[in-house]
Order: structure tokens, then sequence, then C-alpha cells
């Protein structure tokens, strides 16, 4: 089969390899539609390393099943599915919690860390784990559905921060993770719903999906105008979809005294966090992690079309062009959302 292969790091090569095989509780799946995701772009580098070649990456997929393991009952050749981006253990304690993004042991499509490496769905056919899979409903394409993952990220973070009716909301990033989140929140009846981003028409998008008012994080009244619509307090809640210094120290210092910081985003692994502010303030801070089972609500959404994923879709491509367009993401071009490979 052909696929987009890391083969060194900053080297993409579309290239023949070897059919995945399946083990009992698997599936073959023939990819449909696979994202570039931006934890792609960055770990390809190998800034993060966790994208350690030679790796088939991508874990933003939807396709059609075309064989099932002997142990896979629930499945059948011609299913249209998606799947999670966590491959879990199911007798671990954290997933017989109800927590298994927190599970020891797990493995992320398309990733290759110290400890594990798994290919992922940028090639003509990947084996997943029956247990991670779910069902595309009619009317969602494979696009759409190749779109699950990163909303399911935002309303996972959503679920872990609870924003309460008629509050006030800082959305620290207006990347795609916090695109979603802003279209997810505007449902919720917030008296504000602010977003900070650096790009002028990143902020334009999120003005337009549902947020009440966007700054530039260069604005140095910034946060004297948030005091303005929050009556002097400061806002409830804050989500930080970005991950480094900057922007958590915005995620914190747009809060009111009692708020709660959600941080999402992870682009760098350490920070210099303003631990006084946030012991003097009573603040509390929350992590959030992958996704913990909103696949299902997120696709449920979809088929009602209770949100919509294809204006973030800037460009449905051949996978043999994956290379120019992972250099196009890696410039970071101006106005340029997620971007579709097609095998």
């Amino acid at each position: 089969m052909k696929a987009l292969v890391l083969e060194r790091y900053n080297e993409l090569i579309y290239k023949d390899v070897e059919e995945p095989s399946i083990e009992p509780g698997e599936v073959l799946v023939r990819v449909k539609a696979c994202g570039i995701c931006g934890s792609d772009v960055h770990g390809m580098d190998g800034s993060t390393g966790r994208r350690q070649p030679p790796l088939i990456m991508g874990h933003e997929a939807a396709g059609e099943i075309v064989a099932t393991g002997s142990a896979v009952t629930q499945w059948e050749k011609g299913d249209r599915v998606t799947f999670d981006s966590t491959v879990y253990p199911l007798n671990d304690w954290y997933t017989l919690q109800g927590k298994y993004n927190l599970s020891d042991n797990r493995e992320v499509m398309g990733v290759s860390a110290n400890e594990f490496r798994r290919h992922g769905a940028f090639a003509e056919y990947v084996a997943v784990p029956a247990h991670i899979l779910y069902k595309i409903p009619e009317g969602v394409s494979y696009e759409e559905a190749a779109m699950v993952e990163p909303v399911a990220v935002a309303l996972h973070a959503i679920r872990i921060g609870k924003p309460q009716l008629a509050g006030s909301c800082v959305v620290v990033g207006a990347g795609m993770i916090g695109i979603f989140l802003v279209k997810l929140l505007s449902k919720a009846g917030l008296s504000n719903l602010i977003v900070v981003d650096i790009n002028s028409k990143k902020r334009e998008q999120a003005l337009r999906c549902g947020a009440h008012l966007a700054f530039d994080p260069g604005d140095e009244h910034m946060i004297s105008s948030m005091m303005k619509v929050t009556n002097s307090r400061g806002a409830d809640i804050s989500f930080e979809a970005v991950g480094i210094t900057a922007t958590v120290n915005i995620a914190i210092d747009s809060l009111r005294k009692g708020g709660k910081a959600v941080l999402l985003g992870n682009l760098t692994p350490t920070i210099d966090f303003p631990l006084q502010k946030v012991v003097t303030r009573e603040l509390t801070i929350l992590g959030s992690c992958a996704i913990k089972g909103e696949y299902e609500a997120v696709l449920n959404l979809l088929s009602k079309k209770d949100i919509h994923v294809r204006d973030q879709i800037s460009e449905i491509a051949p996978l043999s062009d994956g290379a120019y367009w992972f250099g196009r993401l890696r410039q970071n071009n101006n106005g340029l959302n997620k971007v579709i490979l097609v095998p």
C-alpha cells in the first residue's frame, strides 16, 4: 500500500509500505480521509519527541472497514467508521474508572514516543482496535468525520471546566481547538465569550463563530477591557489552547478571584508558572487531556447539524501531496486551517 512516511525529521516520503496485519480484536480500515493535526506539524521536526521516525503519522481519520479480526463481532465489512486517537487497554484501572484517556500503557495513533510506536492513518489502510471505533451516521461525510477528534478534544475540556450559564469566559488561542471551543461555548448561554489570539484573521473568525469580543494579546489595554465587561471582576473561567508561558499567563490574568483555568494546550513541555497569583487569588487550575468518550456526542452534533466543521477545512488534497501541505502548514500560512488528506 501507499503511505506518507516520516522517514527522518522534516522529511516526509510518499512510498510503498507493507499493508498492516490485524490482531483478533482489530479491524482493517480503508482510509477515506485523514486530517493534518497541529501536533503532527509540530512533531515532525522532533521538537516534541513524540513523532520519532520512521513513522506513519495521522490520527484524525475516517474510513471503511474492509476486514475484521477473528474476535470482532460488532463490526462488519463496509461499515463507515471513525476512531478515537487513544488506544487504551480495557483492563486498566483508569479505564475501569471511566478515564481511559489517562490509562497506563495507552498509545496514540500515529505517534511514536520512547515507550511505544503505533503507525497512523496517512496511508491507504490502518489497523484499528475495535473498541475505539465509532459508526459514522448517515449524512455525515468522511471528511466531516475526520474532524471529530479536534471537536471532541474541545468538548472534553468544556466538560472538565463546566462553565456556568450566564458566566463569562476567555478562550486563549483561536487555532483549530480554540475555534471549536468557541463554537461549542457559544451555545452555552455565556454573558461574555472573549477570545485572545495574535492573528487578526483568527480573531475575526472567532467572532463569526460566536465570540462576543476578541483581543490581540499585544493590546496593553486587554485586561482592563476584559474587566470592564465582567463587572470589574474578571472572567469566571478561561480555556488555554496554546501551551506556552505567555498564553497561560493570559488565561490566569483574565480570571476573577476564585476563577478557574482549563489548560489543554501543550506546545511546550514546561512553562514559567505564576504561582503567587494562583495561590493568593485562590484560582483553580485544571488539566484536560485528549478525549474521554466525547466522539459519540460530537457525531450526534454533526448528524443533527448542531455544529459545523466544513468551514474549518481549507483543503482536501491527495495523500501523495502530503509533504507539500505539511510544508504550507509549517510556514503558518495566514488563513490556512485544516488540511484533509485523501489516499
